[in-house]
Parts: C-alpha cells; sequence; structure tokens
C-alpha cells in the first residue's frame, strides 16, 4: 500500500465518517486511533482534531505496537 497514492477525496471521506477511540494517560495528553478502510491507521490528537490525522498503513501500526509491547520503544 502505497499511502502517497491515495486520493485526497477519500482520505477526507474516510476520515469525516471515521469512528476515533481513545487513549489516554492521566488525563493530559490523548491520543485517538481510527481504522480506515484500505488497512490505513489514522491517529490524532484529540485536543486538536482540526489538524491533519497521521496515517499509516496496517503494517507499521502494527510494527510500532510490536516494538512497544517488546519494550523496544521505551525513553532514555
Amino acid at each position: 500500500m502505497n499511502k502517497k497514492a491515495l486520493d485526497p477525496a477519500w482520505i477526507e471521506s474516510q476520515l469525516a465518517s471515521a469512528r476515533w477511540q481513545s487513549a489516554s494517560s492521566g488525563g493530559q495528553t490523548c491520543v485517538e486511533i481510527a481504522f480506515l478502510d484500505q488497512g490505513i491507521v489514522a491517529l490524532r490528537d484529540s485536543k486538536a482534531p482540526e489538524k491533519p490525522a497521521h496515517l499509516y498503513t496496517d503494517a507499521e501500526y502494527d510494527a510500532f505496537v510490536d516494538g512497544i509491547m517488546r519494550g523496544e520503544l521505551r525513553r532514555p
């Protein structure tokens, strides 16, 4: 999947009808995630939903979560 080849109108339509799920740590920082069609995952800041969402393929998202679960992505 080449994210750069996605039609901007498709992206806008997907984001407008997305079902966003929230995750929070202490109530201050909140990330929202939406699983879109065609294997695309969208992430955004719930405090600034008007800003563009970051788009990832399923494989990119899975690799990120897998790295977290294995403890590879810890703060120094």
